[in-house]
């Protein structure tokens, strides 16, 4: 498996590229609409076929390139099936499983962030978009969010797997790339030796300011990042 991690400054997002060797085909994970030549040089020079572009989840702060990568490259967009993204190819639900070559990328419904945020497991790599950050997780205040799901996302599906699972989240904002399951159930300041009841209350009040494009992005990402219709799978 060849796997690439890629930033954008703009909205501190972590992308990601997964691509089997054997077969060159590959899967762009939560790519951001201004990087779409980027990906495609990075793909060409690898010789890479990309067949999904994936999201964790119905992004506020960034466009996606789904929709785009779709009209240039002809692939498949997939979306969970709670985020409202009606035009995405695949609407993914939980423990649902998309073939790369021989390799499988696993579904994992990690609601609380969004209703709809997903994680993605392969190769024991997990891309938790912003359910599960480095030191930190999503905000719970918007698009049916939840914490209480939250907390049970993070603690009963995500920090079950495996200390040695490898954990690349959606965003970072203070230069780290990549953590562990172990390190986050140790460290993590707003998991780490919190119950359930402190964690909802820490939540509830963290008092953010609203997103600068959400009003622009979560539309347009319910699109694809594009208004063409395309008839839904799965």
């Amino acid at each position: 498996m060849i796997f690439k991690q890629m930033f954008d400054t703009e909205s501190s997002t972590l992308t990601y590229l997964l691509m089997d060797e054997a077969t060159q085909e590959g899967a762009l994970i939560d790519p951001v609409a201004s990087h779409i030549d980027h990906y495609i040089a990075v793909m060409d020079s690898l010789g890479c076929k990309l067949k999904y572009s994936l999201e964790t989840h119905v992004h506020a702060d960034h466009i996606t390139a789904g929709g785009k990568l779709r009209e240039r490259l002809a692939i498949q967009t997939g979306v969970s099936a709670l985020c409202g993204a009606s035009t995405a190819n695949i609407q993914l639900n939980d423990n649902d499983t998309l073939m790369l070559g021989n390799h499988q990328i696993k579904v994992i419904a990690t609601p609380g962030h969004t209703a709809g945020s997903v994680s993605f497991l392969c190769d024991g790599r997990l891309f938790t978009g912003d359910t599960l950050l480095i030191n930190g997780c999503g905000r719970t205040d918007f698009q049916g969010g939840s914490a209480a799901k939250l907390f049970d996302s993070i603690t009963q599906k995500l920090l079950s797997l495996p200390d040695e699972t490898l954990i690349y989240p959606g965003h970072d904002y203070n230069g780290r790339r990549v953590s562990s399951v172990s390190q986050e159930k140790a460290t993590n300041v707003r998991i780490a030796g919190k119950t359930k009841e402190e964690f909802i209350e820490l939540m509830n009040n963290l008092n953010l300011p609203k997103p600068k494009l959400i009003d622009i992005a979560v539309p347009a990402n319910r699109m694809c990042g594009v208004h063409e219709e395309i008839t839904p799978q799965g």
